[in-house]
């Protein structure tokens, strides 16, 4: 600015000594103004490009004392080889249909087994669509290398299956990394057009007042956050009845007025969910907790207010719906009513397990995944070698053809086992009642993403948040703040991640799902800095939201932080997990089930049959990796009379 001055003055004086004109006069001329202007303009770009320097140099500083994005890792697991073909071989021991995790976790383990493994030409896995992972989903936006995460995400260290394969058994291949959940105090809350800061409720405490939110909660409930009014309304519960208290009261303890502790182990809460019972007046006194719903119990406990308060405020509605009270306790307070829960994933995404255990199991000889090849039906044979006969419709060559095979792994969600043929003996409406009724045990959770990538981290420039997620009312429901390009300001921010009633809202604003057919016009990327127009992928193009549905998104992104001047990402990635063959991103046990006696009929529904069903949907980790795991480790050791390895604890408990 100083030099701009003395150039001004210069200029100025010299113009005077030509012009013979008093300063006074020039200053009044026209010459003169338009010289200012001049002079202000290369001020302003001088100032605004320092200014931008400054910003990405504060920007890149601040963000690497404050958090690691999750970079591409380095492997090459992706690079694995996939078949696309019909098997040449017809036959074979045991067919797993679905490359999701549970079924790469069964071929993994029928081949590496130290006592019983099979021969890798035995076990074949064939998988309907052109990838791998089924609800894990990481993928990269052109110009970042951070990685985004359309599904399943993060993994806790008390999961001691898909913990012990990331940071023992494929240690080599995996780096785990902090999945970082940030700062409360700069994280927003935005419910009932009332903005705060996440930890609003703490700081009121610490001055011994009770933050005051748009709801109207009960006397006895005002002052705590959702994640203290979850846990509240469970420590009342369980303490109400006298059986729990006297063979697990030890285990919980009441803190001070807003916290609550609880070290109850999952085989242990497996003992107190089909006992506990309701000890309150009114219409579910005397009730097994089992046998209704988490929403009834928690109106019954806060009100219908309360109730919607924590609907909003806890940032899922899949979590306070109506499915099993006793099974809602122990998920609520193991992981997302916790504020001491510390998560990891993968660096490079949390898909990598999945090509992990692929890439294992295709280095034995023999091994494939057949992809490209949906199961239709299959039915017994009463004579010959093996037992059934599949039917697979290959879509390369939109022809149908024949598997025979011994034993079946169905490893795949409720809706994909509803795509398959019901008319067969195995899933037979008329003779197969039960296995009906379990199958609809579980609802299906509808889950939606929507990944965005803007050219400047606007989240941490204008509100100093460098990771972790904010919460609203709004459809958008959370914002995930993923994190920064360590080679330029590019960035990546999950703009929605909704579920339930929230997933039907975007619904109606996305591309036609009919085949060749499209009433909506798709966001179209734009070139940045770092990419060029012609660069973006054709899946990547299909697999952007609607440009009505970016609009939408970015009004809501705007109303939550605050501020109008968001800017528009330049691309975007949509993933709607409610679609066909996955029904749902996660799933949730329905209420009056005997879910002990579900959980092991769906491992095995015919013991006459060698069918067997594996996943997370019929899980006691519903919603998790883990869960997949633990149900495959079961039928696994069950069934196929397989030995734990030593990478999974001896006494580590897999649930029922």
């Amino acid at each position: 600015m100083k030099k701009l001055i003395y150039l001004f003055l210069t200029v100025l004086i010299v113009a005077c000594r030509k012009e013979k004109e008093n300063i006074i006069s020039l200053l009044k001329s026209r010459r003169t103004i338009h010289l200012i202007l001049i002079l202000l303009v290369i001020n302003i770009g001088e100032l605004t490009a320092q200014k931008t320097k400054e910003v990405k140099k504060v920007v890149n500083e601040n963000f690497e004392k404050e958090s690691t994005p999750i970079q591409k890792s380095s492997t090459n697991l992706k690079n694995i080889k996939l078949e696309y073909d019909i098997p040449s071989n017809k036959a074979i021991e045991v067919a797993i249909i679905g490359a999701g995790v549970s079924g790469l976790y069964s071929a993994y383990r029928l081949t590496k087994d130290e006592n019983t493994a099979l021969p890798a030409d035995q076990i074949q896995i064939f998988e309907m669509s052109n990838r791998i992972g089924g609800r894990l989903e990481s993928v990269q936006l052109p110009g970042i290398t951070i990685t985004g995460e359309l599904g399943g995400m993060r993994y806790l260290t008390s999961q001691k299956i898909v913990t012990s394969l990331i940071q023992n058994v494929f240690k080599e291949e995996l780096k785990h990394v902090d999945f970082p959940m940030g700062n409360d105090a700069n994280l927003f809350g935005y419910f009932r057009k009332q903005r705060i800061k996440m930890n609003a409720w703490e700081i009121a405490q610490e001055k011994g007042e009770k933050l005051e939110t748009h709801y109207y909660l009960n006397e006895k409930d005002l002052g705590y956050s959702p994640n203290q009014l979850f846990n509240k309304l469970i420590y009342d519960v369980l303490i109400a009845d006298p059986w729990f208290e006297m063979h697990f009261g030890q285990y919980i303890e009441k803190i001070s007025k807003y916290d609550y502790s609880f070290k109850i182990t999952r085989e242990q809460w497996n003992i107190i969910k089909p006992k506990l019972t309701y000890h309150f007046p009114g219409p579910y006194s005397g009730m097994k907790v089992n046998d209704f719903g988490f929403w009834n119990l928690i109106k019954d406990q806060v009100s219908q207010e309360g109730f919607n308060f924590l609907a909003d405020a806890g940032g899922y509605y899949s979590n306070t719906i109506n499915w099993n009270a006793a099974e809602a306790l122990p998920y609520m307070i193991g992981d997302f009513s916790s504020t001491t829960v510390t998560y990891r994933t993968i660096e490079g995404g949390y898909d990598l397990i999945a090509y992990a255990l692929a890439d294992a199991y295709l280095k034995e000889k023999g091994a494939n995944i057949w992809m490209g090849n949906r199961l239709v039906t299959f039915d017994k044979q009463t004579s010959g070698k093996y037992k059934y006969k599949l039917k697979f419709f290959h879509e390369k060559s939109k022809t149908i053809w024949t598997l025979e095979t011994n034993k079946i792994i169905l490893a795949i969600p409720r809706r994909s086992l509803e795509l398959l043929d019901q008319n067969n003996f195995f899933f037979d409406k008329d003779t197969q009642e039960v296995f009906q009724k379990n199958i609809a045990s579980v609802i299906k959770e509808p889950s939606l993403k929507i990944l965005m990538g803007f050219e400047e981290p606007w989240w941490i420039e204008d509100f100093k948040i460098y990771d972790g997620h904010s919460i609203t009312d709004l459809p958008i429901r959370q914002c995930y703040y993923f994190g920064v390009d360590q080679n330029d300001s590019h960035s990546l921010l999950l703009g929605s991640y909704n579920d339930m009633s929230s997933v039907t809202f975007w619904q109606g604003l996305t591309k036609s799902q009919t085949k060749g057919e499209s009433n909506l016009k798709l966001f179209t990327p734009r070139a940045t800095k770092r990419i060029k127009a012609d660069e973006f992928k054709s899946r990547l193009l299909e697999n952007q939201a609607t440009q009505v549905m970016v609009d939408e998104a970015m009004n809501q992104i705007r109303e939550l932080h605050g501020r109008p001047e968001i800017p528009y990402p330049y691309v975007t990635w949509y993933k709607d997990w409610s679609q066909d063959p996955f029904g749902g991103g996660y799933h949730a046990w329905k209420s009056n089930y005997d879910i002990a006696k579900t959980m092991a009929y769906m491992r095995n529904p015919n013991p006459k049959e060698s069918i067997y069903i594996c996943g997370e949907a019929y899980s006691d980790q519903q919603g998790w990796v883990e869960g997949a795991f633990c149900v495959a480790e079961r039928m696994l050791e069950d069934y196929f009379n397989l030995k734990r390895p030593n990478w999974i604890p001896s006494n580590y408990y897999l649930g029922w």
